[in-house]
């Protein structure tokens, strides 16, 4: 972040100091220094930055935290401006793959806590006996063509790390419909690298694609298992990418 001084700012001179800084973070924030969902900066470097204290530093992001502006948990706190975050060559949109170019694209979404299917409970280990969060995504075109299913187990490790996505325990009835877009955003920036290893094939005596998804943290560890069925027509493929955590 570029030094801000304070003078450059045209606020009341009555207002106290933390509002004063909390209205330049926030223009920072709407200029896009931070995007939406990164970690800010630690309160002594914002300190430093605005040539506080941190107590005023901590007043001022209270104030940003009650309005929603910013966003506080285990990890830090985080820039929680309305719009999406930016977008990155290493940015993808959950669940990959599962969403139609086709604008008239209809889709729905469900989470429920629940013990996943008898082949991502095996590739779970130990824990796929146990319930977890299942995510469930479905898409068709206005006509009805072009549907696409996903399902999605996420492992234990994914949910003790990404505190956004353990969030949904709560929220896991089956009904609502709930978009996890940002799930791998969540996870890069909770320090993961996302390794994503698809496999692709056509099951027999349909017409069907069929895509199973791994993806593992750093340290091997399973993260996601998601199997997505597409209706077309291709032969096997195996591929296989890296994304780094963020920085």
């Amino acid at each position: 972040m570029a030094r801000t001084t304070q003078h450059h700012h045209p606020l009341a001179v009555a207002q106290p100091l933390y509002w004063r800084i909390a209205a330049q973070l926030l223009e920072e924030l709407h200029a896009g220094t931070i995007p939406p969902g990164r970690r800010l900066p630690g309160e002594r470097r914002l300190a430093e930055h605005f040539g506080v204290s941190r107590e005023t530093v901590r007043q001022a992001l209270e104030v940003l935290r009650r309005d929603g502006l910013v966003a506080t948990d285990r990890r830090g706190t985080h820039a929680a401006l309305p719009g999406l975050a930016a977008h990155s060559p290493a940015s993808l949109t959950f669940p990959v793959g599962a969403r139609s170019g086709d604008p008239r694209t209809v889709d729905r979404a469900t989470v429920t806590w629940e013990t996943p299917p008898p082949e991502h409970a095996a590739a779970l280990g130990p824990a796929g006996h146990r319930p977890t969060l299942v995510h469930r995504y479905e898409s068709a075109a206005a006509d009805g063509g072009g549907r696409r299913t996903a399902i999605t187990s996420f492992s234990a490790v994914a949910l003790a790390e990404v505190e956004e996505l353990a969030r949904y325990r709560d929220r896991a009835a089956g009904t609502a419909g709930v978009q996890l877009w940002r799930v791998y955003d969540w996870m890069r920036s909770a320090g993961l690298t996302l390794h994503h290893r698809d496999t692709i094939s056509r099951p027999a005596d349909t017409g069907s694609v069929r895509v199973t998804r791994r993806v593992r943290d750093q340290h091997g560890r399973l993260l996601e298992l998601t199997d997505l069925r597409v209706d077309a027509r291709q032969d096997a493929l195996v591929y296989e990418f890296t994304l780094p955590a963020a920085g």
